[in-house]
């Protein structure tokens, strides 16, 4: 089995340092990468791609990641891409990843730094694939290049799903996959035969498709975040508390 995961690294928001010491990668997407290693842990002969697009400065991360059991990394980056929306984002991973033998697609339902939970869904338009957000748990026992038997986490609750595979899955961080710690050996091993860098060009894109030119997103304006003066208040728990809270939610016409 053939999984591929694209992942993001994002700024970590306990601390905004510049350059790539002030990286993460996205919390969604650790799920995602460590779901594909606990199914390597079980079975030995499933095969782990990370991709990324991002600038060079995240290689030594991606680096990280393949010091674990991950088979192959790919960094797709060129000053072209610069300023890429989640439109050209999508359209250049799903052209990657649809020249790779992949069985499953496994990335983060959100980013930290944006949040749109578009570029997954796009991927997977882009690939002809069925897609699933905020997927909590995957059956292990029931995840193999035909199907996914997955737990997935809306506003109306917990639901068991199957799915055609191959297919796209969307991890979010309540699954509670973490990552493995690597070894020391892995620490000092030289895995930059294991890291691909590519270009938009290398994967076909003229440079009016990428970046802002290909971007289909427009800023309209923007301004400074102002706050106004808070006035706390603290309520009970009794009927007279719940009644202040729904008539402040009316009010802020959250709830009628």
């Amino acid at each position: 089995m053939n999984l591929i995961c694209a992942v993001k690294f994002v700024p970590d928001p306990e601390r905004f340092t510049a350059g790539s010491r002030g990286l993460i990668l996205n919390p969604d997407d650790t799920c995602a990468l460590g779901v594909a290693l606990d199914v390597k842990s079980r079975d030995p002969g499933v095969t782990i791609e990370v991709v990324t697009l991002g600038p060079l400065s995240v290689r030594p991360h991606m680096e990280d990641l393949l010091r674990l059991a991950v088979d192959r990394g790919t960094l797709i980056w060129d000053p072209g891409l610069e300023n890429s929306d989640a439109f050209v984002t999508s359209r250049v991973l799903a052209r990657y990843i649809a020249g790779r033998a992949c069985d499953c697609v496994l990335t983060g339902s959100h980013s930290l730094d944006g949040g749109s939970a578009q570029v997954p869904a796009q991927i997977a338009e882009s690939l002809g694939l069925d897609q699933m957000l905020g997927v909590i748990r995957i059956d292990p026992d029931r995840f193999d290049r035909t199907r996914a038997v997955f737990q997935a986490v809306d506003e109306t609750g917990v639901t068991t799903w199957e799915m055609a595979m191959p297919g796209v899955l969307s991890l979010t961080r309540e699954s509670g996959y973490n990552l493995p710690y690597p070894t020391l050996t892995d620490l000092r091993r030289d895995v930059s035969e294991k890291l691909t860098i590519l270009t938009s060009r290398d994967l076909g894109f003229s440079a009016d498709q990428v970046g802002r030119a290909g971007a289909r997103t427009r800023v309209a304006g923007s301004s400074p975040v102002t706050y106004g003066e808070k006035d706390p208040k603290i309520v009970g728990t009794d009927d007279d508390g719940i009644t202040q809270v729904v008539d402040f939610l009316k009010k802020k016409g959250v709830c009628r």
